[in-house]
């Protein structure tokens, strides 16, 4: 993302860095510190793909002091003798790979490791990275915090699209997914809570507790999460028995309790219409109103800021299937999730004595959906595919337009194929990486003889309010 930053150049600010590391160098390459996405160029790193994170972490709320440590294994998709980590603040105490100390420099985000000796392609490796400090807040294009947010009696992380960067150093970009162990520590009487199965809680002789969570399947850092505080706690189960772990500040939990009981209902609803749930556990985090402004679908339990309303919770929830399984290749993607999550709530709607979905394009399309003017004429500002910057990528275009465009698919193939697309699409791509391109050839591929140019040419990729068909 960019941001506003002091420029070094570069050969002297490694130089100066070296000195005080003992860097040096090698006869290998080094891994480009940006994939060059569309949108946050710096963004994760080349050379590598990371299979697993283990983090060890403390956190003490009263001095918002972080101590971590970073275990990543990684392979190397090519011979290394240097590789870049993203990591926002935070002093490094050292780095390692292997069992041997290795070389680092900082610049900016970018945490630089040359081992000792290089790294051939193919290579599995791990790297420790030992650090702490204050974690950082950032404020994104958008003008929406992300990254590390102190709450009154703990903090919660939120990563999307770049604040994971913030509290552990990594590949951060969303196609580079992998499964993750974090252990945090806390102080008596809070908890933390975070992304897949509880594997143990432990207690102290001080009252300091101990929380180790495994998330097995493959996961984007972005929707990594971690919620520290005082929280009212529940358990239960689907009726296909799939755990459900729900995490509520308590002065939400009158006002969620409705709605969060629900949550067995409308996954058995998504799983009908969106094929088999991807995960092993699910469930919410709701923490207080003004944390963040905004809900987000971090894996196996989406965050939520004060109670959430049914849509808001099933928009986040199918976010599960589509975004979270199904993760866009790049930031350009976007609508890939939003728009996917966005028709869930009319398909909600739809099937619960609500407008049908037709009655919902409808309105969009007439402009007398939304009370406030604005908000009917922001959905044509651009494509949504093709958000106008950094700033937008989360603006209506992607999520209203882009449930347009699976409306006008739907309008094109019937039901009965377009749900056999958002099924198959969920289970190809599952635990993987898409781009929009790959979506328009699947649903090219399951519908041949029907004319999709219209709706990619003008509903996709067009600019302004498409003329009716």
């Amino acid at each position: 993302m960019p941001r506003s930053s002091v420029i070094v150049p570069c050969a002297l600010a490694l130089a100066l860095t070296c000195a005080l590391t003992a860097c040096g160098g090698g006869d290998g390459s080094a891994g480009p510190p940006g994939l060059h996405d569309p949108y946050f160029p710096k963004m994760g790193n080349g050379g590598y793909d990371v299979t697993h994170y283990a983090l060890t972490l403390s956190y003490d709320p009263g001095s918002k002091r972080l101590r971590g440590t970073a275990r990543i294994t990684a392979r190397a998709t090519r011979s290394l003798d240097a590789f870049n980590l993203d990591l926002k603040g935070l002093d490094v105490a050292g780095v390692s790979v292997g069992d041997r100390d290795a070389r680092w420099s900082r610049a900016g985000q970018e945490l630089t490791v040359r081992p000792r000796t290089g790294l051939g392609k193919g290579e599995t490796f791990r790297t420790t990275v030992r650090y702490s400090g204050t974690p950082e807040t950032l404020t994104d294009p958008d003008g929406s915090q992300e990254g590390w947010l102190p709450t009154a009696r703990g903090a919660l992380a939120l990563g999307e699209p770049v604040g994971s960067m913030t509290w552990f150093p990594g590949n951060h970009h969303p196609s580079d997914k992998a499964s993750y162990d974090i252990t945090i520590t806390v102080p008596k009487g809070l908890s933390a809570v975070s992304n897949g199965e509880l594997r143990s809680e432990t207690t102290a002789a001080d009252g300091r507790r101990t929380f180790a969570w495994r998330t097995a399947e493959p996961m984007a850092s972005y929707v990594a999460t971690l919620a520290v505080g005082v929280y009212d706690i529940t358990r239960s189960t689907t009726r296909s028995g799939l755990p459900v772990y729900v995490a509520v500040d308590p002065a939400q939990t009158a006002a969620s309790a409705k709605v969060l009981a629900r949550i067995p209902e409308i996954m058995d609803w998504e799983a009908y219409n969106f094929g088999p749930y991807p995960f092993s556990s699910t469930g919410a985090i709701v923490d207080g109103p003004g944390v963040a402004g905004y809900a987000l679908e971090t894996q196996n339990r989406p965050v939520f800021p004060g109670a959430p309303d049914v849509e808001t919770l099933v928009h986040e929830l199918a976010h599960e299937w589509y975004g979270d399984s199904v993760t866009p290749a790049s930031w350009q993607d976007m609508w890939l999730n939003e728009g996917f999550a966005t028709y869930a709530e009319w398909l909600w709607q739809e099937d619960h004595d609500g407008d049908t979905a037709d009655e919902i394009f409808d309105a969009l399309y007439r402009g007398d959906y939304y009370d406030d003017a604005a908000d009917n004429k922001a959905i044509w500002d651009f494509p949504p595919a093709k958000p106008s910057s950094a700033a937008h990528i989360s603006d209506s275009p992607v999520y209203d337009r882009g449930a347009m465009v699976l409306h006008e698919i739907r309008r094109t193939v019937g039901d009965d194929t377009f749900y056999d697309i958002i099924q198959g699409w969920a289970a190809t791509h599952r635990h993987g990486n898409a781009t929009t391109a790959e979506f328009t050839a699947y649903v090219e591929k399951k519908a041949p003889g029907k004319d999709f140019h219209r709706i990619w040419k003008d509903w996709l990729y067009g600019e302004g309010r498409p003329a009716t068909a």
